[in-house]
């Protein structure tokens, strides 16, 4: 037996924290959540560009992100099972691969219609990671160990959509908008590498033939239970809020009083920082105080960050878009750990489902907000936010009324 075999103990949830094993797993993860936002979000803070260079109005031009998380939500549902045939670690490696290379080639679009089908491409092949990574941990990793995990692939997903959007506007600002997003495929390309060569082959996956049967009487299973829908609607309720604040909030900084320029907005983004640390040490606070107090906590959170946006001075505004980001981060690394421990044999088909409405939320409100922005401006984009969360929270009373499967 090998020294990687040694730290293992070949039963569910058997990598430990602190193990040569548990560290190259986290390093891949890691990889695998930065290569995924990085490619997802680096066209949000080019949102106003688009709606410039195309003449279309603000709804319009969020819809290369929009179009890209819907295919990204559909694939989704299909993934799970593909990865229950062929492997979590094939499937992830090959998707990786393939949204860099997809990103490479935006080199080529130079027109919206191109674009969007690109995106549309793009949304489609990132489907292979999301909810195969969270069943990978939920498979390999023991109940101690999971919640950092989550964790630390959600600071990869952070920091990956942070330097996707501040670096796509850096590069904005000395090459053209298609020309900063291959750049960005090239690192990305190599971040693949290092995921595909650093990931460990499953230890607890059971392999099962792809019948599209199973895929819809799995998916049917793992909407019968409770706790579980009550997840999938945070994840398309908090979603939602966050993407609309993100997609909006460069509009408003572009405009008078701030007059900022394209690359003083993208800074606003470093708060992603925040919400890397925050999702990263969520662990141990969930080991202190439950999942079922901290999701409350993260949600208020968000809700108190929205309303400081309102204030107009600057530094008020991005204190609150650093406030909200913790929050999300916060939720969303509960959420999705909470999700594959609750849902036990099927975590890939409930996974699956979660990020269908994590993914939806981004799409739908993403888009909606546009609307709110054109007509009421800020103040119309923070009401609707507040309204999600309302609707959030209502949902997390329902919480204790259900049994945790913590």
């Amino acid at each position: 037996m090998n020294g990687a075999a040694k730290e293992m103990v070949l039963k569910e949830g058997s990598v430990r924290a602190g193990t040569a094993v548990y560290r190259r797993i986290n390093l891949a993860v890691f990889c695998a959540g930065f290569v995924s936002f990085v490619t997802l979000y680096d066209l949000q803070p080019m949102l106003p560009l688009f709606a410039d260079e195309f003449g279309v109005a603000p709804a319009v031009a969020s819809l290369p992100l929009s179009i890209a998380t819907a295919a990204l939500a559909f694939g989704i549902l299909l993934a799970g099972t593909v990865s229950d045939s062929l492997g979590r670690r094939p499937v992830m490696g090959a998707a990786l691969l393939c949204t860099s290379l997809l990103a490479l080639s935006t080199w080529f679009a130079h027109s919206f219609g191109a674009l969007l089908a690109l995106r549309l491409v793009q949304g489609l092949v990132l489907s292979g990671v999301p909810s195969i990574a969270m069943a990978y941990l939920g498979e390999e990793m023991d109940a101690r160990a999971i919640g950092s995990a989550m964790g630390l692939y959600i600071s990869g997903n952070a920091i990956g959509g942070m330097s996707g959007r501040i670096g796509s506007s850096l590069l904005c600002d000395y090459l053209p908008w298609h020309t900063a997003v291959a750049v960005i495929g090239a690192v990305s390309l190599v971040l693949s590498v290092v995921f595909i060569s650093s990931l460990p082959p499953s230890t607890n996956f059971q392999r099962r033939p792809f019948r599209f049967g199973y895929l819809f009487s799995a998916l049917v299973r793992q909407l019968k239970d409770p706790g579980l829908l009550c997840l999938y609607s945070l994840a398309f309720l908090g979603m939602g809020a966050f993407v609309s604040l993100y997609n909006y909030i460069g509009f408003r900084l572009l405009a008078p009083p701030y007059n900022l320029t394209q690359s003083s907005v993208s800074l606003i983004f470093l708060v992603y920082l925040l919400g890397s640390f925050s999702s990263g040490a969520v662990g141990g606070l969930l080991n202190r105080f439950g999942r079922r107090a901290m999701i409350r906590a993260t949600f208020a959170t968000m809700f108190a960050g929205t309303l400081v946006t309102l204030a107009a001075p600057l530094p008020l505004v991005v204190a609150g878009v650093g406030i909200f980001t913790c929050g999300f981060f916060c939720a969303h690394a509960i959420a999705s750990s909470w999700v594959g421990r609750r849902a036990g044999a099927g975590r890939a088909q409930a996974s699956s489902i979660y990020l269908f409405c994590f993914y939806q939320g981004s799409s739908v409100s993403g888009t909606l907000g546009g609307v709110f922005w054109q007509y009421l401006g800020w103040p119309g984009v923070a009401a609707m936010i507040c309204l999600l969360l309302l609707a959030a929270f209502t949902v997390v009373t329902k919480l204790p009324n259900l049994p945790a499967a913590e």
